[in-house]
């Protein structure tokens, strides 16, 4: 076995354990290794082989890594999930509103919240309402 058979191998390794780890900074190790493979491929000396791996781990770890980051990573920060969602959504009133005092209940995707009026008006049974602030299971709504 040759040594380039080695780095190949190390960076098979490296990639393996990638899929269980997050971050890519093991990616970043692997493609360093392929970077050592290729230099003993060229039949460089050992001490050359290892500089060329360091230096393109470093180089995959300054420009792969924060691509990879810009690309996957800050999308998921703009989704909003779960109760952060619910506002600005249209709902259907299923129980009357009448306040702050006598809340009543709106319908959202087959789910029903207990809700309040921003307005001081009353909301009948039907009617289209948007829902603006959520405070814990209680959700302020307006007409639409």
């Amino acid at each position: 076995m040759e040594i380039w058979h080695i780095w190949v191998i190390i960076a098979l390794i490296f990639v393996i354990v990638e899929i269980f780890t997050s971050g890519f900074a093991v990616m970043c190790i692997s493609i360093g290794a392929l970077f050592g493979a290729i230099a003993s491929a060229l039949d460089w000396e050992f001490k050359w082989q290892i500089l060329v791996f360091a230096i393109g781990t470093i180089v995959a770890l300054l420009t792969i890594r924060p691509l990879v980051y810009k690309l996957f990573y800050n999308k998921s920060r703009d989704v909003k999930t779960n109760a952060e969602a619910l506002i600005g959504r249209r709902a259907i009133t299923t129980e009357r509103i009448e306040g702050e005092l006598h809340p009543g209940r709106v319908k959202v995707d087959g789910d029903e919240w207990k809700a309040i009026s921003l307005e001081a008006e009353p909301i009948e049974v039907g009617e289209a309402v948007e829902i603006t602030t959520l405070n814990s299971i209680i959700v302020t709504v307006k007409k639409l």
